[in-house]
């Protein structure tokens, strides 16, 4: 290791050797999470040899060191404004600097068989269920964070929707980072599954105060069962100086579905890793996403898409918008596998670029292993079309407000078809207020 990776290292040392973690005692956890540590001490963080990796440097991230924890994130004070979404106001689950707050969740409005509790509370009551999430050993595709949140996981949210039940209203999971003694690290691991033919809809919300400098390292496993549905919509705005990883593990069975859509905008560096596994015959996946950066954030969007079942289908279209010096990282693979005939994949990528000094990269690729199967494939990076802008500026449009309105019309696709209607209307406020930023 070489001096430049020890700051960030040893807090993360440190944060083990003095962990408080919910569970402790357990044999079979303690193992886990110690062999998970060792393996992070000698792998240490990805770089840019690993493939998924490519286009993200970790080397200003490294050099950072980061408290264990946040000792009053229980009761340090919130603006519950900030927390609200419009047209999303029933149950809730709220995270303030990686602690779950009970005294700000409500779960009144769920009905009878949909389960919600945090993982801190599930170890402390009957941690034995959780043997199958927690002590499985590491897997070759597990990098530094998927290690350090075996290894740290203090809390996350487990929700269990039995077999026939539809929850008639949305669950909003809200992470909040607020200002603390020092910049903290927090890991979280979640559960979501979906008994057979189940519905869900699920209202993710990421937000921060300015100026925090917090890392959250958050993993999260979905398991949809036969005839199931998710819908899962992400409005993420972290604060500028956070740092927001994210590694989400999907797994679709016969005839189930999940339609994600994905609004990204803030973050110093923000990573979402989503891996689908299209398992069962005629499953399905759809996700519409769009990122908007200026400054110098970056973003990383890795989509990983494998289809196992016979006449499974996915569709994926992003849509990336940079300015100023910002960065956007797109990866969209599709894998079908053998035995997945009649399966059906896309991913589309299309990225405008406001600034000289804005990069995005766009990696679309297709491995495919079965016969008679569809799947194709598209990236595109340039700028806003001249024609257009002359078009709407030769009938008395200004030059701002004509880049705006094609800015906004680019990304479109990507918000149609949120619900409800008010939190669609708010993500396209989210994305206009972002545009001004964007043309400096």
């Amino acid at each position: 290791m070489t001096a430049a990776v020890v700051p960030f290292l040893e807090s993360m040392r440190e944060a083990a050797a003095q962990a408080r973690l919910p569970g402790s005692g357990l044999a079979w956890l303690d193992a886990a999470r110690d062999e998970a540590m060792r393996a992070f001490t000698e792998d240490g963080l990805p770089d840019q040899r690993n493939e998924l990796w490519k286009y993200t440097s970790l080397r200003a991230l490294a050099r950072h060191g980061f408290a264990a924890r946040d000792d009053e994130a229980a009761t340090r004070g919130v603006d519950i404004d900030r927390l609200l979404l419009p047209g999303v106001d029933g149950p809730c689950a709220v995270f303030v600097n990686g602690a779950f707050r009970a005294d700000l969740s409500s779960f009144e409005e769920l009905p009878q068989g949909v389960r919600v509790r945090s993982l801190a509370d599930a170890l402390r009551d009957d941690a034995e269920p959780l043997r199958f999430l927690l002590a499985g050993r590491a897997g070759d595709d597990d990098d530094g964070f998927m290690l350090l949140n075996r290894a740290l996981a203090a809390d996350g949210l487990l929700v269990d929707v039995a077999g026939g039940v539809r929850a008639g209203v949305p669950l909003h999971v809200v992470h909040a980072g607020v200002a603390a003694r020092a910049a903290t690290a927090w890991h979280l691991r979640s559960l979501i599954e979906l008994g057979e033919g189940a519905r869900l809809d699920i209202v993710e919300h990421h937000v921060d105060d300015a100026g925090t400098g917090h890392l959250a390292n958050l993993v999260c496993d979905v398991n949809v069962h036969e005839r199931a549905r998710l819908d899962w919509t992400i409005v993420q705005r972290a604060g500028e100086d956070a740092t927001l990883l994210r590694r989400c593990q999907v797994r679709l069975h016969d005839e189930a579905a999940l339609d994600l859509h994905e609004l990204e905008l803030g973050g110093k560096l923000a990573r979402h890793e989503l891996r689908v596994d299209l398992a069962g015959e005629r499953s399905r996946f759809d996700q519409r996403g769009a990122f908007a950066l200026h400054g110098r954030r970056h973003v990383d969007m890795e989509v990983l898409v494998t289809h196992r079942g016979r006449d499974s289908v996915s569709d994926a279209i992003w849509r990336g918008v940079a300015g100023g010096r910002a960065r956007g990282v797109v990866h969209g693979r599709i894998l079908v596998q053998s035995g997945a005939d009649g399966a059906d994949g896309s991913f589309y990528n299309k990225n405008l670029l406001l600034s000289p000094d804005a990069e995005i990269d766009t990696r679309p690729a297709l491995e495919i292993y079965a016969d008679e199967v569809k799947a194709n494939h598209g990236a595109t990076v340039g700028q806003i079309d001249e024609g257009m802008l002359f078009y709407l500026r030769s009938r008395g449009v200004p030059l701002d407000l004509a880049r705006h309105m094609l800015v906004r019309a680019f990304c479109a696709v990507a918000l149609d078809g949120i619900q409800p209607a008010a939190l669609r209307e708010h993500c396209e406020a989210l994305l206009a207020e972002q545009l001004p930023e964007l043309a400096e």
